[in-house]
């Protein structure tokens, strides 16, 4: 079987019994896998790489050149995909090289080709192979390190570290105990409620029936979060009852196996994250940085600012205080990331990472300190000493500003809604530095491939409260010298406002003036389309705007307060150079 290549969870499977119990009966037949040496000459020449894998079609193992230094192993991040992408890689190699630098031989594993942590220079070992519960034990067998990372490369390692403790894997940082209280939404719940900390209201449902009295209760909008999920949905929010029920009824399996959990979503709230590195539950160093976006937009979509410009000082201490009380109760060794919704003074925890963020690399190159490397100093006993102790790391009072813009794929995807919602759908993301917001804001637009309007702009802002909030950009925009047009909602409103543009009709009218012929003879430099709701599942004129503006290359803004910002960026900046300085004239 194993030659083959079925796996212990497989047969485990077959045989009604746990996977360790495969592992501990093949272990006493002998049954192990042997080490491979990729050949990275074809045979020409001798490999000397230590490009490594395991299989079962062998009777010896290659040699592995290996010295006497104590070895570390760091789990990768696996496949890029959405909501899992360079980021993390970024933080395994920065673990890489922390270790080597402190005397480790270092040992990776991870599968995908297109990492730095799998290029031939970055470590010691690499071995190219799964990352599942059995691959990382055999390696461990063979390599018998120190401890084992794996804390750097996202939710795939960090999902594995109940199994690798129940084998007495040394895994290093926080333990795994406490990883399993973060990860637990019962258990972190009800931590959050001993330490009175606020956070949004949810409970888990097998009851269609339960569900709407809970969300009645609360209030609508709520956040569907089905455990068990059809089509590729993760989240949904329903903003009525019968939404609500179409979502449990189309989305997802109602029954006590597979719950769905049910939060109280939050209009208008705003997203703060908090990103920081504690060692024997004492806060080291933070960074705290705010979205552009309200709640609602994941935070892999979301504009993302450091040092925070629009956070009051009392909230981020705020923030700071309930960080460092988690830390101390959750005794966090390591990286961890922690979600804050904060509304009319109000804070409250969405979600702790007991690992690093997709944010860590952002927050450590615009503070200039790296918070991957402290991290592994803090797991390796570095904090004891008295010089690292001494080291005051400032990343709030900065002389620069530093934005992340995501950047998304909807032109290579024929026919997907470009909008942003509770779904991540961003496959990169560029950051950029400037002296104040507006000019890191706008050198990260054009980062990511937006064009700068020259002349019109056309705005459909959906709900009267989008409109409302988009009133004053309008003012600045047609005192920038834009013109403006406006589908019939909007235009009506503009103009009961006192603000001139220009009526054009929906696509699905057919009437003309029409926004597609205007989009078709690209006489619109910029679209500004606000959707009524995070999920439109039928064909709508909003829809047919953002669809068009997309295939044909016109830059799009659906994010009320992305275009209140672009706007006050323009206004700033329009028709001046943008400063261009080296990384290291910032930091």
């Amino acid at each position: 079987a194993k030659k083959l290549g079925f796996s212990d969870s497989q047969i485990a499977w077959r045989a009604n019994v746990h996977e360790l119990d495969i592992r501990k009966a093949r272990k006493k037949m002998g049954i192990f896998p042997v080490i491979k040496k990729i050949d990275t000459f074809a045979a020409e020449f001798p490999a000397k790489t230590n490009y490594l894998y395991l299989t079962y079609h062998g009777d010896t193992s290659d040699e592995v050149a290996t010295t006497k230094k104590p070895k570390a192993v760091v789990l990768g991040s696996g496949a890029y995909c959405i909501g899992s992408s360079v980021e993390f890689d970024w933080s395994c190699v920065s673990a890489v090289n922390t270790l080597a630098k402190n005397g480790f031989e270092t040992v990776m594993i991870n599968y995908n080709p297109e990492t730095v942590s799998t290029d031939y220079d970055t470590c010691d070992q690499l071995y190219f192979d799964e990352l599942s519960v059995e691959r990382v034990l055999d390696i461990v067998d063979f390599v018998k390190p120190k401890g084992v990372v794996v804390s750097t490369g996202g939710q795939i390692p960090n999902n594995l570290v109940g199994k690798l403790a129940a084998s007495k894997v040394p895994i290093m940082g926080t333990s795994p105990v406490n990883i399993d209280r973060a990860e637990s939404r019962d258990k972190f719940s009800a931590l959050l409620d001993k330490l009175e900390i606020d956070q949004p209201e949810w409970a888990e449902f097998s009851q269609n029936s339960e569900a709407l009295t809970f969300a009645q209760k609360v209030g609508y909008p709520v956040l569907v979060r089905p455990s068990y999920v059809l089509s590729g949905a993760a989240m949904s929010v329903a903003f009525t009852p019968e939404q609500l029920k179409n979502y449990l009824k189309k989305a997802t399996r109602i029954s006590t196996e597979a719950p769905v959990v049910i939060t109280k979503f939050e209009e208008g709230a705003r997203e703060i994250d908090f990103d920081g590195v504690a060692v024997d539950g004492k806060l080291i160093i933070f960074a705290v940085s705010e979205h552009v976006e309200n709640a609602g937009v994941h935070s892999g979509d979301a504009t993302l600012v450091l040092p925070p410009q629009k956070t009051y000082f009392e909230t981020v201490k705020r923030i700071k205080t309930i960080a460092k009380e988690l830390a101390d109760k959750l005794k966090i060794t390591g990286p961890f990331n922690v979600q804050f919704l904060a509304k009319n003074n109000r804070i409250a925890v969405i979600e702790l990472n007991l690992r690093a963020s997709r944010s860590f690399p952002f927050v450590s190159k615009v503070s200039g300190h790296n918070f991957i490397e402290i991290a592994i100093e803090g797991m390796l006993g570095k904090v004891k000493s008295k010089a690292w102790r001494r080291k005051n790391y400032q990343t709030l009072d900065l002389n620069h500003v530093g934005v992340k813009a995501a950047q998304f794929s909807f032109s290579r995807l024929r026919g997907a809604d470009p909008t942003l919602g509770v779904e991540m759908a961003s496959t990169g993301e560029v950051a950029c530095f400037g002296l104040d917001l507006h000019e890191a804001f706008l050198k990260a637009q054009i980062a990511v491939g937006f064009r700068l309007p020259k002349k019109n702009v056309l705005v459909s802002t959906g709900s009267i409260r989008s409109k409302a909030d988009f009133l004053p950009s309008a003012q600045k925009l047609v005192k920038l010298g834009y013109k403006i047009f406006a589908s019939p909602g909007t235009s009506k409103f503009l103009k009961e406002n006192g603000i001139a543009n220009t009526l054009v009709h929906f696509p699905l009218s057919k009437k003309s003036p029409n926004i597609s012929k205007l989009l078709t003879d690209k006489k619109i430099d910029l679209v500004v389309n606000v959707p009524k709701n995070y999920q439109a599942e039928e064909l709508t004129n909003g829809y047919l705007i953002r669809r068009q503006a997309i295939d044909l290359s016109i830059p799009l803004i659906v994010n009320p307060q992305v275009a209140r910002l672009m706007v006050e960026a323009l206004e700033k900046y329009r028709g001046k150079d943008l400063d261009v300085r080296g990384w290291g004239k910032y930091v």
